[in-house]
This record gives C-alpha cells, structure tokens and sequence, in this order.
C-alpha cells in the first residue's frame, strides 16, 4: 500500500527512536539502583508482600513468576544492555521483525518493573514512557519508511499530554485563569533546579507572559499537530521551545525530555535530511500488524478522550493494566507555601531541650538552606519526591514514612545510598524525629548579605522522637 509508509520522515524517527533509547536506559539506572531501598525484599514497601495481595490481571509481568532482588537486579541492567543497544542502533542492522522484537524487551521489562512500583512508580511519565515505549515497537527500522499510522499515533500521543495538561489547569487552579501562578510555582515545585530561585525572581509581568504562552502551547496549538506541512512542524517546534523551558526551570525526570522526543516525528526534517536512504516496501505482515495496533490504541482511547472532555478530569490515570491508552496532565493545582519534612537524628540516647539534631541530607529535596538547588532530570529521585508529598498532607506517606524511619535507625545502606548525607556514619543514632519547615527562596538582598538561596521557618512536628525500641512516632 503506496499510502502506507512516509519516506520523508525517517530522520525524525531516527532522532526520536535514539532519544527514546536514551530515556529508557536513564529509567533503567534508577531502577537498578533505587528499588533495593524502596520495594526490595526489605525495603519500605516489599514486592513480595504486594504480589501476595494483587492478582496477574491486576498487574501482570515478569515478576509474577518469580521476585527476587537478584531477579529485579538483572531485569533493570538487563534494560539498561538493550537500551544501550538501541543508543548504538543496533535495531537498524536487523531485519524488521526482529528489529521490533528488540524493541519489545525494554517495554516488557519496565513494565514489569512499574507493575510492582507501588507509589514510587505512581507517576505521569511512567505511564508516558510505556505507552510511547510500545509505539517505538511498531515504528519500524531503516529497512522500511516511518508507518504513517504510527506517526499519527505518536501525534495523538503528544496531543493527549500537551492538551491534558492544559486543560487541568484551565479547569482547577485559578491562579492559571488569573495568569499569576508561576509567582508561586517555580519556589513550590516538587523539586527546584539550578536556575529555579532565578526564574522566581522574573518580574511579575514576565511570569504572566510565561503563563500565557503555556495556556496557547497546550490548549491551542496541540490542534495544529493534525494539520499539513508546514504548520503540524510549527506547532511541534513550539512545543519542544516550551519544553526546554520546563528543562530549564525544575526538575520534572524524563517527562520533559520525553515530551520533546514526541515531538520530533511530527516535523519535516527533509529540508535537513536529504534524500531518505534506500528502503524496501513494507512487507504485508508488518502493515497487517499495524493497522490491527492502530484499531486497538483508537479504541483504548475512547476513556482517555472522554476523560479529557470531562468536567471531572483526572490526571496521570492509566485505563489498562498494560497502560496502553493513558491520560496526562499536572499541577491542576498550585501550592502557595513551600512545606518541606526535614528529617535529624541523634546520638543521645535521652531526649532534653538542649538534645544536640542532626539533619539528614537528601540530593534534590531542598534541605540546607546554603545550597543551591541542583539538576538532576531526567534522572528520578523518587525517595525526594515522595518526601515533597510528604509534607503536602501526612497520608502521601503513610505506607512508607514508617519504614524508611526504621532503616535510617538502622543505618540500613541501600536506605542511606539514597541520601546525599548521613550525620551518622559510623554507629546508628539513637532517635530520629521529622519536622515541617516553611521554605521560601530569599531576595536578592538576603543572598548578598547571608549566601543563602531559601530562608526557613519551622511550622510543625511531623513525627515524634523515636528510637529503635519505640518503632516510629505519630505524624501530624
């Protein structure tokens, strides 16, 4: 079929597929070296203890035949050798079946690695790389043209997530209706980067000018993703310029990064590209393969589209246990004050008021006020991030709070490879106790005077001391 494949667009799968391989491999390092901590057999939330509770239709993957740390251990490297294969393009030296096939194993390995994730894995650009994972799979390789059905689908795709996000906003906060919520946002986003206290202190106008193109870029030009040459190109050009400016103003993992790879396939590289190289006429299995792909993504997405049509619109919800067909968006709505849980220990085995804290130190989450935020995306810091869930409301972290409290008396090492610093390095503290702090970023007089990027006020206790015989305290 003539009207099959699109010729001209195969620099912009090449790009695409190369960036997508590079975000696996990024997703399989965290996993690798996080999940010990966080869902190993001792971790805070045991993935044995959660397969015992669920069934295979809930959530099926390769862990439902058998978990082990070993087993989790070899199926995240194992993700990271495929995905620095396809960095190295092997897919585009094997014939087209097997080629897909390749393609196949990272999507078959994270997802089982998010169906035993637990709220560590609870997040909007999990479901996004699976999703544009299984695409990636029938996109083809060089020895046929970009399928023009897959194409479309990968569109579809970037509109559901530019669109989605636009509309939970436009529908939740009303700071977003009155253009003012990035005077707010960029000091109270889960986790500020390097130029966030930068960001923060634009004049006002600026941010509302900020806003205001973000409302266009999400709610307008996704739109245009559907429309002929030059303008889809446009539209996708617009949104990968937005999305560098996230990259530059936070810490959001792989999902900016992500979104821009979405992007790519929907432009018209020809006027860089050159004549496309040689390619065979897609064979009659493959186009068989992906009409039936494309009639099943169109009719997942039924919920989806209605989702996004709904009043009630929910955000980052799957709709199939193999999160095929997803619906996206963030931030419907915006926190005026930065709330952080600081976490301290200490060696005194009587508590008194003049008991000597120390404070652990974590990578991303702001803690020492001294300290300029880093960047870290899109590389996950799940255990920062939960801890800024944390300290919005108690019940984010009800399941896990307590145990991980229970690993730093401890001094449990993998817990402690997830901090940046531990005040206690050679014996376990004899207490631990959370506080809740208010974190603002200073002005710029503040930063001369005092060096310090945030000032704190203490607001509340978290978690009472607790010692290793009392197990963890309330939290309030």
């Amino acid at each position: 079929m003539e009207w099959f494949t699109a010729e001209g667009y195969w620099l912009g799968r090449l790009i695409f597929q190369r960036a997508l391989a590079v975000l696996y491999l990024v997703a399989f390092i965290a996993a690798a070296l996080q999940f010990r901590a966080l869902i190993g057999e001792r971790g805070m939330q045991p993935v044995p203890t959660l397969l015992r509770h669920t069934s295979w239709r809930a959530a099926p993957g390769l862990f439902r035949l058998h978990y082990s740390d070993r087993f989790f251990a070899l199926v995240a490297w194992s993700g990271c050798a495929v995905a620095l294969a396809l960095v190295a393009g092997l897919d585009a030296h094997l014939p087209l079946w097997a080629a897909m096939l390749l393609w196949a194993l990272p999507w078959v390995l994270y997802l089982s690695i998010v169906q035993v994730g637990q709220v560590w894995y609870g997040f909007g650009w999990e479901s996004l790389l699976l999703e544009t994972g299984f695409l990636a799979v029938f996109l083809g390789s060089g020895e046929t043209a970009p399928p023009v059905l897959v194409l479309w689908l990968l569109r579809w795709l970037l509109f559901r997530v530019e669109f989605g996000a636009g509309l939970i906003k436009i529908r939740g906060d009303s700071c977003w209706r009155r253009l003012t919520c990035l005077d707010f946002h960029h000091e109270t986003q889960p986790m500020p980067g390097p130029l966030s206290w930068f960001f923060h202190r634009l004049p006002k106008p600026v941010h509302r000018v900020e806003v205001a193109a973000n409302h266009v870029t999400q709610l307008l030009v996704p739109f245009l993703l559907f429309t002929p040459q030059p303008v889809a190109s446009a539209a996708a050009g617009l949104m990968i310029v937005t999305q560098l400016w996230l990259v530059l103003s936070g810490n959001f993992a792989w999902l900016n990064w992500l979104t821009i790879a979405l992007a790519v396939p929907a432009v018209d590289w020809s006027f860089v590209a050159g004549e496309p190289p040689a390619q065979s006429a897609a064979p009659l299995w493959y186009e068989v393969v992906v009409i039936a792909v494309t009639a099943l993504v169109l009719t997942l997405s039924y919920r989806p589209a209605r989702n996004l049509l709904s009043r009630r619109q929910v955000m980052n919800r799957s709709f199939d246990p193999l999160h095929l067909v997803n619906t996206y968006g963030a931030f419907g709505s915006i926190s005026r004050v930065r709330l952080e849980v600081v976490v301290e220990g200490t060696a005194e085995p009587v508590i008194h008021p003049g008991t000597h804290w120390q404070e652990y130190g974590f990578h991303g989450k702001p803690g020492d006020v001294r300290r300029l935020p880093r960047q870290f995306a899109p590389y996950h810091l799940r255990l920062d991030w939960m801890m800024w869930f944390a300290a919005l409301s108690p019940a984010y972290a009800r399941s896990w709070f307590g145990p991980f409290v229970e690993r730093l008396l401890e001094n449990d090492r993998d817990t402690l490879r997830l901090l940046r610093h531990n005040p206690f390095p050679d014996t376990p503290p004899a207490h631990i106790r959370a506080r809740v702090y208010r974190y603002r970023f200073t002005s710029w007089r503040e930063l001369r005077e005092t060096g310090c990027w945030w000032h704190r006020d203490h607001v509340r206790e978290f978690m009472r001391p607790t010692s290793p015989a009392r197990g963890p305290g309330a939290q309030h």
